[in-house]
């Protein structure tokens, strides 16, 4: 095979929103399932291991700027730290878009192109990255993240 083609398909994109923490406040008005949904288009295609580094600093900083709690921000981020390596079962792995095993890995040409096309094309249908309130629970189909 091609060092250029893709080995494994990519499963579409899919978001659970924040996996096994809230995605909003019970009490207050704060919201940060925006930013579990951006950290999980970053988990859904993987890569390396600074790659998931970066976007878990991402996923912090975001919800820190949402709720004004360092707090709460630095509980998701150790969370997602220590529970969302890419070699575990879960469904909330690192690269989970990929099959079991993938590992750090960088994405090929190929492979980096298939991950485009698909983020595109979800992008397309929420172009503001945004989880929607109103709608029943988005759940992850065959692809666990």
């Amino acid at each position: 095979m091609l060092a250029s083609a893709v080995a494994e398909p990519l499963a579409p994109f899919t978001t659970d929103g924040c996996s096994l923490f809230p995605d909003r406040s019970v009490m207050g008005k704060s919201d940060w399932c925006d930013c579990c949904l951006a950290h999980d288009l970053a988990y859904w295609r993987g890569g390396t291991d600074r790659e998931r580094l970066k976007a878990d600093q991402a996923l912090r900083t975001c919800v820190e700027h949402a709720t004004q709690d360092p707090v709460l921000a630095r509980t998701m981020y150790l969370g997602v730290r220590a529970g969302g390596g890419p070699y575990g079962t879960t469904p909330f792995r690192w690269g989970y878009g990929w099959p079991y095993g993938r590992g750090y890995q960088t994405l090929n040409p190929a492979e980096a192109s298939s991950a485009k096309l698909l983020e595109d094309a979800y992008r397309a249908k929420n172009p503001a990255l945004q989880c929607k309130t109103n709608d029943p629970p988005v759940t992850k189909a065959s692809a666990p993240h």
